[in-house]
């Protein structure tokens, strides 16, 4: 039987966005997105959960340091905190900033930044509110 040990790591930080297609209508827009299309945008509170896995180091007793991980996550988060995605960011000059393509994106940063690591990126989470979140990972079988 396989081991798997995984370990997460939550973080809070704040964003603003705004959901609109340029090649809509304003009011196919505001059928679908209702009042998130504002023309300067809402902001959350986020909370991220980052999950990895790896093996336990014999030495350490750990799959990472968390005084590693977390600067790491600090890293990519910098680009994306108190910042207004759809104008701030280059990731949604052509992508919606919803929660759903938000956890895409940050799992893909994450993931990068993480390579030389001997862990590896299992799944974001991402609250847009306390009781909204969206999750996402990659299948390992899809490879």
């Amino acid at each position: 039987m396989a081991e798997h040990t995984t370990l997460t790591k939550k973080i809070e930080f704040s964003s603003s966005h705004r959901y609109w297609k340029e090649e809509w209508s304003k009011s196919k827009n505001m059928e679908v997105f209702g009042k998130c299309t504002s023309k300067y945008g809402h902001g959350h509170n986020y909370v991220l959960e980052t999950t990895v896995q790896g093996p336990v180091d014999d030495d350490t007793g750990m799959i990472i340091n968390i005084y590693k991980l977390k600067p790491i996550l600090k890293d990519t988060l910098k680009e994306f905190d108190h910042k207004f995605l759809n104008v701030d960011t280059d990731y949604f000059d052509d992508l919606i900033p919803t929660t759903e393509n938000f956890a895409k994106v940050l799992y893909e940063c994450i993931s990068e930044k993480l390579s030389n690591e001997e862990c590896e990126l299992k799944k974001v989470r991402l609250y847009e509110t306390k009781d909204l979140f969206v999750e996402y990972w990659m299948d390992e079988d899809a490879e």
